[in-house]
Protein backbone atom coordinates (compact mmCIF):
# COMPACT_ATOMS: atom_id res chain seq x y z
CA UNK A 1 0.00 0.00 0.00
CA UNK A 2 1.22 3.52 -0.79
CA UNK A 3 3.03 5.16 2.11
CA UNK A 4 6.19 7.00 3.24
CA UNK A 5 9.06 6.22 5.60
CA UNK A 6 8.68 7.16 9.25
CA UNK A 7 5.48 8.18 11.00
CA UNK A 8 3.45 6.70 13.85
CA UNK A 9 0.19 4.91 14.60
CA UNK A 10 -1.59 6.70 17.44
CA UNK A 11 -5.05 5.47 18.53
CA UNK A 12 -7.48 6.67 15.86
CA UNK A 13 -10.50 7.64 17.97
CA UNK A 14 -12.52 8.02 14.76
CA UNK A 15 -15.13 5.43 15.73
CA UNK A 16 -16.67 8.03 18.05
CA UNK A 17 -17.95 10.16 15.14
CA UNK A 18 -17.23 8.55 11.76
CA UNK A 19 -20.80 7.20 11.52
CA UNK A 20 -22.36 10.62 12.21
CA UNK A 21 -23.64 12.32 9.00
CA UNK A 22 -22.94 16.00 8.50
CA UNK A 23 -25.61 18.07 10.24
CA UNK A 24 -26.24 21.68 9.29
CA UNK A 25 -26.50 23.78 12.44
CA UNK A 26 -29.24 26.36 12.91
CA UNK A 27 -28.15 29.94 12.30
CA UNK A 28 -26.37 31.53 15.28
CA UNK A 29 -27.84 34.68 16.82
CA UNK A 30 -24.42 36.32 16.75
CA UNK A 31 -21.11 35.64 15.01
CA UNK A 32 -17.59 36.71 15.95
CA UNK A 33 -15.51 36.81 12.77
CA UNK A 34 -11.73 37.29 13.24
CA UNK A 35 -9.77 39.30 10.68
CA UNK A 36 -6.93 36.76 10.83
CA UNK A 37 -8.11 33.39 9.53
CA UNK A 38 -5.28 32.60 7.17
CA UNK A 39 -1.51 32.56 6.83
CA UNK A 40 -0.25 36.05 6.04
CA UNK A 41 -1.41 39.56 6.83
CA UNK A 42 -4.77 39.94 8.63
CA UNK A 43 -7.57 41.24 6.44
CA UNK A 44 -8.55 44.91 6.71
CA UNK A 45 -12.11 45.63 7.85
CA UNK A 46 -14.28 47.46 5.29
CA UNK A 47 -17.34 47.78 7.56
CA UNK A 48 -18.05 49.91 10.61
CA UNK A 49 -20.19 49.48 13.70
CA UNK A 50 -23.81 50.06 12.74
CA UNK A 51 -23.49 48.79 9.15
CA UNK A 52 -26.11 46.35 7.87
CA UNK A 53 -24.63 43.40 5.98
CA UNK A 54 -25.93 40.50 3.89
CA UNK A 55 -24.85 36.87 4.12
CA UNK A 56 -21.75 36.51 1.94
CA UNK A 57 -21.02 40.24 1.82
CA UNK A 58 -17.34 41.14 2.11
CA UNK A 59 -16.57 42.64 5.52
CA UNK A 60 -12.76 42.61 5.30
CA UNK A 61 -10.44 42.66 2.31
CA UNK A 62 -7.06 41.04 1.76
CA UNK A 63 -4.23 43.24 3.01
CA UNK A 64 -1.35 42.14 0.83
CA UNK A 65 -0.26 39.37 -1.53
CA UNK A 66 -0.53 36.67 1.14
CA UNK A 67 -3.91 37.45 2.67
CA UNK A 68 -7.58 36.63 2.12
CA UNK A 69 -10.97 38.31 1.98
CA UNK A 70 -13.47 37.66 4.78
CA UNK A 71 -17.25 37.66 4.44
CA UNK A 72 -20.25 37.93 6.72
CA UNK A 73 -21.66 34.52 7.56
CA UNK A 74 -25.12 35.88 8.49
CA UNK A 75 -27.47 38.70 7.56
CA UNK A 76 -27.49 41.32 10.27
CA UNK A 77 -25.90 44.36 11.86
CA UNK A 78 -22.27 45.01 12.83
CA UNK A 79 -22.42 45.63 16.60
CA UNK A 80 -18.73 45.64 17.43
CA UNK A 81 -15.12 45.49 16.23
CA UNK A 82 -12.63 44.58 18.93
CA UNK A 83 -10.35 42.04 20.58
CA UNK A 84 -11.72 38.52 21.13
CA UNK A 85 -10.36 35.05 21.88
CA UNK A 86 -8.75 33.37 18.88
CA UNK A 87 -8.19 29.57 18.65
CA UNK A 88 -4.69 29.94 17.18
CA UNK A 89 -3.39 33.43 18.02
CA UNK A 90 -4.79 33.61 21.56
CA UNK A 91 -6.54 36.92 20.90
CA UNK A 92 -7.20 38.97 17.80
CA UNK A 93 -9.36 41.62 16.19
CA UNK A 94 -12.81 40.44 15.12
CA UNK A 95 -16.01 41.83 13.63
CA UNK A 96 -19.15 40.99 15.64
CA UNK A 97 -22.43 40.71 13.73
CA UNK A 98 -25.85 40.28 15.30
CA UNK A 99 -28.19 38.31 13.08
CA UNK A 100 -31.40 40.12 12.14
CA UNK A 101 -33.26 37.28 10.45
CA UNK A 102 -32.96 34.56 7.83
CA UNK A 103 -30.26 34.65 5.16
CA UNK A 104 -30.42 37.26 2.43
CA UNK A 105 -27.46 36.50 0.21
CA UNK A 106 -25.12 38.95 -1.45
CA UNK A 107 -25.15 37.94 -5.12
CA UNK A 108 -22.09 36.88 -7.11
CA UNK A 109 -21.85 35.53 -10.69
CA UNK A 110 -21.82 31.75 -11.19
CA UNK A 111 -19.97 29.55 -13.68
CA UNK A 112 -19.39 25.87 -14.53
CA UNK A 113 -16.24 23.93 -15.27
CA UNK A 114 -16.93 24.47 -18.99
CA UNK A 115 -17.50 28.24 -18.78
CA UNK A 116 -14.95 29.24 -16.13
CA UNK A 117 -11.65 30.32 -17.69
CA UNK A 118 -8.39 30.66 -15.77
CA UNK A 119 -8.63 34.44 -15.24
CA UNK A 120 -12.21 34.25 -13.96
CA UNK A 121 -11.37 31.21 -11.86
CA UNK A 122 -8.49 32.81 -9.96
CA UNK A 123 -10.51 36.01 -9.50
CA UNK A 124 -13.42 34.04 -8.01
CA UNK A 125 -11.23 32.00 -5.65
CA UNK A 126 -9.57 35.19 -4.41
CA UNK A 127 -12.81 37.16 -4.12
CA UNK A 128 -14.54 34.36 -2.19
CA UNK A 129 -11.81 34.24 0.46
CA UNK A 130 -10.96 30.57 0.02
CA UNK A 131 -8.02 29.23 2.02
CA UNK A 132 -6.62 25.77 2.71
CA UNK A 133 -9.14 24.00 4.95
CA UNK A 134 -6.83 21.23 6.09
CA UNK A 135 -5.47 23.50 8.81
CA UNK A 136 -2.66 25.42 7.12
CA UNK A 137 -5.08 28.11 5.79
CA UNK A 138 -2.77 29.29 3.00
CA UNK A 139 -4.72 31.56 0.58
CA UNK A 140 -5.87 29.24 -2.20
CA UNK A 141 -5.69 31.76 -5.05
CA UNK A 142 -1.98 32.23 -4.35
CA UNK A 143 -1.33 28.49 -4.30
CA UNK A 144 -3.18 28.08 -7.58
CA UNK A 145 -1.16 30.85 -9.28
CA UNK A 146 2.31 29.35 -9.73
CA UNK A 147 4.93 31.49 -11.47
CA UNK A 148 5.24 30.90 -15.20
CA UNK A 149 8.53 29.03 -14.81
CA UNK A 150 6.96 26.45 -12.46
CA UNK A 151 5.19 23.82 -14.55
CA UNK A 152 2.39 22.02 -12.68
CA UNK A 153 1.37 18.60 -13.95
CA UNK A 154 -0.51 17.21 -10.92
CA UNK A 155 -3.01 18.49 -8.37
CA UNK A 156 -3.34 16.29 -5.30
CA UNK A 157 -6.38 16.38 -3.02
CA UNK A 158 -5.62 15.44 0.56
CA UNK A 159 -8.37 13.11 1.72
CA UNK A 160 -6.12 11.31 4.21
CA UNK A 161 -7.48 13.07 7.31
CA UNK A 162 -4.72 11.40 9.33
CA UNK A 163 -5.30 13.35 12.56
CA UNK A 164 -6.93 11.12 15.19
CA UNK A 165 -10.59 11.76 16.06
CA UNK A 166 -11.31 14.04 13.06
CA UNK A 167 -13.94 12.71 10.65
CA UNK A 168 -15.45 15.77 8.94
CA UNK A 169 -13.44 15.27 5.71
CA UNK A 170 -14.45 11.60 5.65
CA UNK A 171 -18.12 12.58 5.90
CA UNK A 172 -17.70 15.35 3.32
CA UNK A 173 -16.23 12.86 0.82
CA UNK A 174 -19.09 10.45 1.44
CA UNK A 175 -21.85 13.05 1.20
CA UNK A 176 -20.50 15.62 -1.30
CA UNK A 177 -18.22 13.52 -3.51
CA UNK A 178 -19.53 14.89 -6.82
CA UNK A 179 -18.94 18.51 -5.78
CA UNK A 180 -15.45 17.68 -4.51
CA UNK A 181 -14.63 15.98 -7.83
CA UNK A 182 -15.81 19.03 -9.80
CA UNK A 183 -13.80 21.30 -7.50
CA UNK A 184 -10.71 19.24 -8.24
CA UNK A 185 -11.48 19.28 -11.98
CA UNK A 186 -11.69 23.09 -11.84
CA UNK A 187 -8.27 23.25 -10.21
CA UNK A 188 -6.72 20.81 -12.69
CA UNK A 189 -8.15 22.66 -15.68
CA UNK A 190 -7.15 26.12 -14.51
CA UNK A 191 -3.59 25.36 -13.40
CA UNK A 192 -2.60 23.62 -16.63
CA UNK A 193 -2.17 20.31 -14.82
CA UNK A 194 -2.76 16.99 -16.53
CA UNK A 195 -3.88 14.90 -13.56
CA UNK A 196 -5.79 15.23 -10.32
CA UNK A 197 -5.31 12.58 -7.63
CA UNK A 198 -7.40 12.13 -4.49
CA UNK A 199 -5.37 10.39 -1.77
CA UNK A 200 -7.52 8.64 0.87
CA UNK A 201 -6.33 6.58 3.85
CA UNK A 202 -7.49 2.96 3.75
CA UNK A 203 -9.49 3.34 6.98
CA UNK A 204 -12.11 5.27 4.96
CA UNK A 205 -13.44 2.64 2.51
CA UNK A 206 -16.84 4.30 2.07
CA UNK A 207 -15.26 7.64 1.17
CA UNK A 208 -12.88 5.87 -1.22
CA UNK A 209 -15.74 4.18 -3.09
CA UNK A 210 -17.80 7.38 -3.24
CA UNK A 211 -14.88 9.41 -4.60
CA UNK A 212 -14.01 6.71 -7.15
CA UNK A 213 -17.57 6.82 -8.43
CA UNK A 214 -17.60 10.64 -8.55
CA UNK A 215 -14.25 10.88 -10.37
CA UNK A 216 -14.90 8.05 -12.85
CA UNK A 217 -16.49 10.27 -15.57
CA UNK A 218 -13.38 12.46 -15.81
CA UNK A 219 -10.28 11.01 -17.44
CA UNK A 220 -8.08 13.55 -15.65
CA UNK A 221 -9.05 12.37 -12.16
CA UNK A 222 -7.82 9.40 -10.14
CA UNK A 223 -8.41 8.12 -6.61
CA UNK A 224 -5.73 6.25 -4.66
CA UNK A 225 -5.66 4.45 -1.31
CA UNK A 226 -2.76 5.27 0.99
CA UNK A 227 -1.77 3.46 4.17
CA UNK A 228 -3.33 4.68 7.39
CA UNK A 229 -0.41 6.29 9.19
CA UNK A 230 0.26 9.64 10.80
CA UNK A 231 1.18 12.17 9.29
CA UNK A 232 0.08 10.71 5.95
CA UNK A 233 -1.80 13.94 5.16
CA UNK A 234 1.25 16.19 5.37
CA UNK A 235 2.01 17.65 1.93
CA UNK A 236 5.47 16.20 1.40
CA UNK A 237 4.53 12.79 2.78
CA UNK A 238 1.39 12.56 0.64
CA UNK A 239 3.38 13.56 -2.44
CA UNK A 240 5.96 10.89 -1.63
CA UNK A 241 3.28 8.24 -1.13
CA UNK A 242 1.34 9.02 -4.31
CA UNK A 243 4.08 9.98 -6.79
CA UNK A 244 7.45 9.04 -5.19
CA UNK A 245 8.62 12.57 -5.91
CA UNK A 246 10.77 14.13 -3.18
CA UNK A 247 10.25 17.79 -2.33
CA UNK A 248 13.73 19.22 -1.61
CA UNK A 249 14.61 20.58 1.83
CA UNK A 250 13.38 24.16 2.03
CA UNK A 251 11.39 23.63 -1.16
CA UNK A 252 7.72 23.58 -2.06
CA UNK A 253 5.51 21.04 -3.86
CA UNK A 254 5.68 23.36 -6.88
CA UNK A 255 9.36 22.44 -7.16
CA UNK A 256 8.30 18.94 -8.21
CA UNK A 257 5.34 20.07 -10.33
CA UNK A 258 2.59 19.47 -7.77
CA UNK A 259 -0.07 21.50 -5.95
CA UNK A 260 -1.72 19.98 -2.87
CA UNK A 261 -5.16 21.02 -1.63
CA UNK A 262 -7.59 19.65 0.95
CA UNK A 263 -10.89 17.98 -0.03
CA UNK A 264 -12.72 20.67 1.95
CA UNK A 265 -10.97 23.31 -0.13
CA UNK A 266 -12.09 21.59 -3.35
CA UNK A 267 -15.67 21.61 -2.03
CA UNK A 268 -15.37 25.34 -1.24
CA UNK A 269 -14.01 25.96 -4.76
CA UNK A 270 -17.03 24.19 -6.24
CA UNK A 271 -19.44 26.28 -4.16
CA UNK A 272 -17.63 29.50 -5.10
CA UNK A 273 -17.71 28.80 -8.84
CA UNK A 274 -21.02 26.95 -9.29
CA UNK A 275 -23.07 28.63 -6.56
CA UNK A 276 -21.41 32.05 -6.09
CA UNK A 277 -20.89 31.27 -2.42
CA UNK A 278 -17.98 32.71 -0.41
CA UNK A 279 -16.27 30.70 2.31
CA UNK A 280 -18.75 31.40 5.12
CA UNK A 281 -19.13 27.91 6.57
CA UNK A 282 -17.22 24.67 6.95
CA UNK A 283 -17.40 21.09 8.25
CA UNK A 284 -16.27 20.61 11.86
CA UNK A 285 -15.97 17.45 13.99
CA UNK A 286 -16.97 17.73 17.66
CA UNK A 287 -15.70 14.64 19.47
CA UNK A 288 -13.60 13.12 22.25
CA UNK A 289 -14.16 11.06 25.38
CA UNK A 290 -14.96 14.26 27.29
CA UNK A 291 -18.14 14.73 25.23
CA UNK A 292 -21.53 13.24 26.10
CA UNK A 293 -22.11 12.72 22.37
CA UNK A 294 -20.29 13.53 19.14
CA UNK A 295 -21.19 15.19 15.84
CA UNK A 296 -20.02 16.35 12.43
CA UNK A 297 -21.45 19.80 11.75
CA UNK A 298 -21.68 22.24 8.86
CA UNK A 299 -21.42 25.50 10.77
CA UNK A 300 -21.06 29.17 9.95
CA UNK A 301 -17.71 30.90 10.40
CA UNK A 302 -17.89 32.95 13.58
CA UNK A 303 -20.20 30.58 15.46
CA UNK A 304 -18.72 29.70 18.86
CA UNK A 305 -17.08 26.55 20.20
CA UNK A 306 -19.43 26.79 23.17
CA UNK A 307 -22.54 26.51 20.98
CA UNK A 308 -21.13 23.62 18.91
CA UNK A 309 -20.27 21.71 22.09
CA UNK A 310 -23.79 22.28 23.45
CA UNK A 311 -25.42 21.30 20.14
CA UNK A 312 -23.41 18.06 20.08
CA UNK A 313 -24.68 17.08 23.51
CA UNK A 314 -22.46 18.98 25.94
CA UNK A 315 -19.33 18.02 27.81
CA UNK A 316 -19.01 15.52 30.64
CA UNK A 317 -18.20 16.63 34.18
CA UNK A 318 -14.83 14.90 33.95
CA UNK A 319 -13.84 16.83 30.80
CA UNK A 320 -10.47 18.42 31.42
CA UNK A 321 -8.95 19.46 28.09
CA UNK A 322 -10.32 21.38 25.09
CA UNK A 323 -8.38 21.20 21.83
CA UNK A 324 -8.97 23.12 18.61
CA UNK A 325 -8.05 20.85 15.70
CA UNK A 326 -6.61 17.38 16.13
CA UNK A 327 -4.78 16.01 19.18
CA UNK A 328 -1.43 15.89 17.38
CA UNK A 329 -1.19 19.37 15.82
CA UNK A 330 -4.11 21.20 17.43
CA UNK A 331 -4.01 23.91 20.09
CA UNK A 332 -5.22 23.57 23.68
CA UNK A 333 -7.77 26.23 24.63
CA UNK A 334 -8.50 27.93 27.95
CA UNK A 335 -12.18 28.60 27.23
CA UNK A 336 -14.97 27.83 24.77
CA UNK A 337 -16.86 31.06 25.49
CA UNK A 338 -16.74 33.61 22.67
CA UNK A 339 -14.16 31.39 20.93
CA UNK A 340 -15.07 31.55 17.23
CA UNK A 341 -14.97 28.86 14.59
CA UNK A 342 -12.56 30.08 11.91
CA UNK A 343 -11.78 28.88 8.41
CA UNK A 344 -9.08 26.54 9.74
CA UNK A 345 -11.20 24.92 12.47
CA UNK A 346 -11.44 21.23 11.58
CA UNK A 347 -12.24 19.86 15.01
CA UNK A 348 -13.29 20.66 18.56
CA UNK A 349 -12.14 17.89 20.91
CA UNK A 350 -12.84 17.33 24.59
CA UNK A 351 -10.77 14.86 26.62
CA UNK A 352 -11.15 13.69 30.21
CA UNK A 353 -8.72 14.45 33.01
CA UNK A 354 -7.75 10.76 33.18
CA UNK A 355 -6.60 10.93 29.56
CA UNK A 356 -4.18 13.77 30.21
CA UNK A 357 -0.66 12.32 30.43
CA UNK A 358 1.97 13.61 32.82
CA UNK A 359 4.54 15.73 31.04
CA UNK A 360 7.33 15.88 33.58
CA UNK A 361 10.42 16.00 31.38
CA UNK A 362 13.29 13.57 31.99
CA UNK A 363 16.80 13.60 30.47
CA UNK A 364 17.17 12.22 26.95
CA UNK A 365 18.28 8.56 27.01
CA UNK A 366 19.57 8.65 23.39
CA UNK A 367 17.18 5.87 22.32
CA UNK A 368 16.73 7.29 18.81
CA UNK A 369 12.97 6.78 18.80
CA UNK A 370 12.34 10.35 17.65
CA UNK A 371 14.79 9.94 14.78
CA UNK A 372 13.20 6.70 13.58
CA UNK A 373 9.69 8.18 13.31
CA UNK A 374 10.51 11.65 11.96
CA UNK A 375 8.85 11.87 8.52
CA UNK A 376 11.27 14.66 7.52
CA UNK A 377 14.39 12.62 8.40
CA UNK A 378 15.58 15.18 10.95
CA UNK A 379 17.40 14.66 14.26
CA UNK A 380 14.88 16.06 16.77
CA UNK A 381 16.93 15.39 19.89
CA UNK A 382 19.96 17.23 18.49
CA UNK A 383 17.81 20.15 17.35
CA UNK A 384 16.31 20.45 20.82
CA UNK A 385 19.76 20.38 22.46
CA UNK A 386 20.80 23.30 20.24
CA UNK A 387 17.61 25.22 21.04
CA UNK A 388 18.03 24.68 24.78
CA UNK A 389 21.53 26.11 24.51
CA UNK A 390 20.30 29.03 22.35
CA UNK A 391 22.44 27.95 19.41
CA UNK A 392 19.68 28.88 16.99
CA UNK A 393 21.81 29.48 13.90
CA UNK A 394 23.30 26.00 14.21
CA UNK A 395 19.79 24.58 14.52
CA UNK A 396 18.98 26.43 11.31
CA UNK A 397 21.93 24.78 9.59
CA UNK A 398 20.49 21.42 10.69
CA UNK A 399 17.24 22.26 8.86
CA UNK A 400 15.05 23.00 11.88
CA UNK A 401 12.76 24.96 9.55
CA UNK A 402 12.03 21.74 7.63
CA UNK A 403 10.17 20.41 10.68
CA UNK A 404 6.43 20.17 9.92
CA UNK A 405 5.60 20.15 13.67
CA UNK A 406 3.60 16.93 13.35
CA UNK A 407 4.47 15.91 16.91
CA UNK A 408 5.48 12.33 16.06
CA UNK A 409 8.78 12.75 17.92
CA UNK A 410 7.14 13.99 21.12
CA UNK A 411 4.55 11.20 20.91
CA UNK A 412 7.15 8.41 21.04
CA UNK A 413 9.67 10.05 23.41
CA UNK A 414 9.99 7.87 26.56
CA UNK A 415 11.48 10.83 28.45
CA UNK A 416 8.40 12.98 27.81
CA UNK A 417 10.51 15.74 26.26
CA UNK A 418 8.20 18.25 24.51
CA UNK A 419 10.35 18.08 21.39
CA UNK A 420 7.98 19.80 18.99
CA UNK A 421 7.44 22.71 21.40
CA UNK A 422 11.19 23.25 21.67
CA UNK A 423 11.43 23.18 17.89
CA UNK A 424 8.71 25.84 17.66
CA UNK A 425 10.70 28.01 20.08
CA UNK A 426 13.79 27.58 17.93
CA UNK A 427 11.98 28.44 14.71
CA UNK A 428 10.50 31.52 16.35
CA UNK A 429 13.95 32.64 17.55
CA UNK A 430 15.34 32.20 14.05
CA UNK A 431 12.56 34.36 12.60
CA UNK A 432 13.43 37.13 15.07
CA UNK A 433 17.12 36.88 14.18
CA UNK A 434 16.30 37.09 10.47
CA UNK A 435 14.04 40.11 11.06
CA UNK A 436 16.81 41.92 12.96
CA UNK A 437 19.30 41.19 10.18
CA UNK A 438 16.90 42.53 7.55
CA UNK A 439 16.34 45.68 9.61
CA UNK A 440 20.09 46.23 9.90
CA UNK A 441 20.51 45.90 6.12
CA UNK A 442 17.71 48.39 5.54
CA UNK A 443 19.36 50.87 7.95
CA UNK A 444 22.70 50.41 6.17
CA UNK A 445 21.08 51.41 2.88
Amino acid sequence: MLTFKGGIHPPEGKALSEHKPLKRLSLPDKVIIPLSQHIGAPAKAVVQVGDEVLTGQKIAEAAGTISANIHSSVTGKVIGIGEFPHPVAGRGTAVVIERSGEDRFFEYPTYTVETCGREDFLKIVAEMGIVGLGGATFPTHVKLSPPSWKKVDTVILNGAECEPYLTCDDRLMQEESRKIALGLLLMVKNTGAETGIVGIEHNKPEAYEKMKEACAPYKELKVALVKTKYPQGAEKQLIDSLTRRKVPAGGLPLDVGIIVQNVGTAFAVYEAVYEGKPLIERAVTVSGEGMKDTANFITRIGDTYERLIDEAGGMKEEAGCLISGGPMMGFAQVTARQLPVIKGTSGILLFTRKQLPGYEESPCISCGACVSVCPMKLLPTQLVTLVKNKRFEEAGEMNINSCIECGSCAYVCPSRIPLVQYVRLGKGALRKISARERAKKEEAK
